[in-house]
């Protein structure tokens, strides 16, 4: 793969292209594997377009269209590649294909791609397509969730396998088996229509959902957020609700990780995890605030409510406390009630029992908890140990606190958690 520079204030040649090659890395390639039919050689021919562009837009400067240049010129590879490699037939009439495209008969391939560029909906739906290729339910979540970083977000292997904890050789593996799976079974490079589109809609918003998750609260023992893939989750979120801009759980879902991500910087202040009640809200980004909150009245007024939708509503009535004092605790267990309708399961009840202390007290939300059975997961007895200290019982919320700090990964967690169970004091909690 070229190497493309770090993005860095400046604007200096080297961070432009790094720029283009942010935004234009997987429309190019949806565009040349709808070309080319093969997801491999369209990364290869983009991959070489972005080389010749690390060599010459230096000097000669970036064109008037980025992304116009870079397609017409992975394309004139692909052709000439092919025309190398043509020792079958098939690649021979590929490339006899695709060189009628060049030829002066019809229109050049910089007007085709401009053209292409232009047209409402064309590269667009490519992208969609391999949005959805890349998310097909043959695959692992954990490769879905590769490729569409890969494909979609321009993420080098290297970086993804840092995300994943990998080898970067692993991941390298993983992503050419899952490619070539793609090619082996035939999975089709078309968007489902119909009754089919909402069952696959959900894998594709669950990836996108999954990545921001890891970014917000890695589970790698580095910073508690990676704001590197929190960044990718908003802009491939940004992406659906561009391509789908009427189907409501894409804009719950932009919705949701936007709010979510206006907290950041209040969230790890000092280094470490701060909860929402501690939190400055000061530090909160009004504008990603109006944003999150405006999708989430275009949704309350299609009526369609979904799980992502009533997770952003839940976020959006937090987002419009001043403090934690003035939250609208009974409007968020009434939330959570329709999101157990809607999507039930443990760690919605967890959630939802949270809400319930608030406005019950910690005793019935404490029996909500045990009831749960989710003892190998960390914040269930994070949040057994917050309702035992609320009730007075230290050994127990000790005992809790302990339990949870065997099943935690992320650093800054672990941290936190051992503040909590120091702050029991001296005595049998300890």
């Amino acid at each position: 793969m070229p190497r493309v520079p770090t993005p860095e204030p400046g604007g200096t040649p080297e961070t432009d292209i790094a720029r283009v090659f942010r935004q234009e890395y997987g429309r190019a390639v949806a565009v040349l594997t709808r070309v080319l039919g093969d997801i491999d050689a369209a990364e290869d021919a983009v991959q070489d377009a972005f080389t010749l562009a690390v060599r010459h837009w230096p000097s000669s400067g970036i064109p008037p269209s980025p992304a116009g240049w870079i397609i017409t010129t992975a394309r004139n590879r692909a052709v000439d590649r092919l025309r190398r490699e043509a020792g079958r037939g098939d690649k021979q009439r590929n490339a006899a294909q695709l060189q009628a495209a060049r030829s002066p008969a019809v229109p050049t391939p910089e007007e085709i791609v401009i053209t292409e560029l232009t047209r409402e909906g064309t590269v667009d739906d490519d992208r969609l397509r391999l949005i959805f290729t890349c998310c097909h339910p043959a695959l692992a979540t954990n490769v879905q969730v590769a490729l569409t970083l890969r494909l979609l977000g321009g993420l080098t292997t290297a970086e993804i396998a840092h995300a994943f904890l990998v080898p970067e050789s692993t991941m390298a593996q993983r992503l050419v088996r899952a490619k070539a799976k793609i090619r082996d079974a035939r999975i089709p490079y078309k968007v489902p229509r119909g009754a089919e589109l909402p069952g696959r809609l959900q894998p594709v918003l669950a990836v996108v959902y999954l990545i921001f998750n890891e970014g917000y609260s890695s589970s790698s023992g580095g910073p508690p957020i990676r704001e590197d893939l929190c960044r990718e989750a908003v802009r491939l979120g940004r992406l659906l609700v561009a391509l789908m801009p009427d189907e409501p759980e894409a804009n719950g879902l932009l919705a949701l990780m936007l709010l979510t991500e206006s907290r950041r910087a209040a969230r790890e202040a000092g280094g470490g995890v701060v909860l929402l009640a501690d939190q400055d809200r000061r530090l909160w980004d009004r504008t990603l605030i109006a944003e999150g909150q405006e999708l989430v009245r275009q949704c309350l007024r299609r009526n369609q409510p979904g799980p992502y939708q009533l997770q952003a509503a839940i976020n959006a009535v937090h987002s419009d406390a001043n403090d934690a004092a003035a939250t609208d605790w009974r409007r968020i267990l009434w939330l959570y009630d329709q999101l157990t309708d809607a999507a039930p399961g443990p760690v919605v009840a967890l959630n939802r029992a949270v809400a319930l202390a608030e406005v019950e007290g910690p005793e019935p939300a404490l029996l909500l908890v045990d009831a749960l059975g989710l003892d190998s997961y960390s914040l269930f007895h994070a949040v057994r140990a917050d309702l035992l200290v609320r009730l007075g019982r230290r050994a127990e919320a000790g005992a809790a606190y302990r339990a949870a700090l065997e099943l935690v990964r992320n650093t800054a967690d672990r941290n936190f958690l051992e503040a909590r169970l120091r702050a029991l004091g001296p005595g049998p909690a300890v």
